[in-house]
């Protein structure tokens, strides 16, 4: 399996951009809100749970994240939870309401991303790799720890790989 390293250098090479990025820090949580809305219909009652296919995502996806790094994976885990409740509170709206933000907040999102990839002169990872599109959250919560100071060497350590940023 790859490490944290290897993940964020593979998706890293795609997005040396600046421009790219920021469409990146848009774009991606539009999507995962997107998805975390429209998967919340149906829902299952188990014991008081409300259970959807957003929940099943959310958990597989944060099992990945924490066996790529606990701290991530904590951060991943807390930032999909709030995601699960935003997605479960419009999911309770009418349905057109809850279609206009699921499908618009995707498509709004993909056309931010190809807006960036056509910035970066590249296309997107998930074209070379699928896993690319479980990286993009991942990547993005980097990109925002890296700007806060945190994760230094991480960051160190993707630019070796992948090279510098550039405007």
């Amino acid at each position: 399996m790859k490490t944290l390293l290897d993940q964020l250098a593979n998706y890293a090479d795609y997005h040396r951009s600046a421009r790219n990025i920021t469409t990146h820090l848009v774009g991606v949580p539009l999507i995962v809100m997107a998805i975390f809305v429209l998967l919340s219909r149906p829902v299952w009652w188990v014991d008081d749970i409300p259970l959807s296919p957003a929940v099943g995502l959310a958990i597989v996806f944060v099992l990945y994240y924490l066996r790529l790094n606990l701290g991530f994976g904590l951060i991943m885990g807390a930032l999909f939870a709030w995601g699960l409740v935003f997605g479960a509170t419009v999911a309770a709206l009418e349905d057109t309401v809850w279609l206009l933000v699921g499908v618009g907040g995707f498509f709004v999102g993909w056309v931010i991303q190809f807006v960036g990839h056509y910035f970066e002169g590249r296309k997107p990872a998930f074209f070379d790799d699928v896993m690319g599109l479980a990286i993009g959250p991942l990547f993005v919560v980097a990109e925002v720890l890296f700007k806060l100071g945190a994760y230094a060497q991480l960051q160190r350590e993707i630019e070796e790989r992948a090279g510098p940023l550039r405007p």
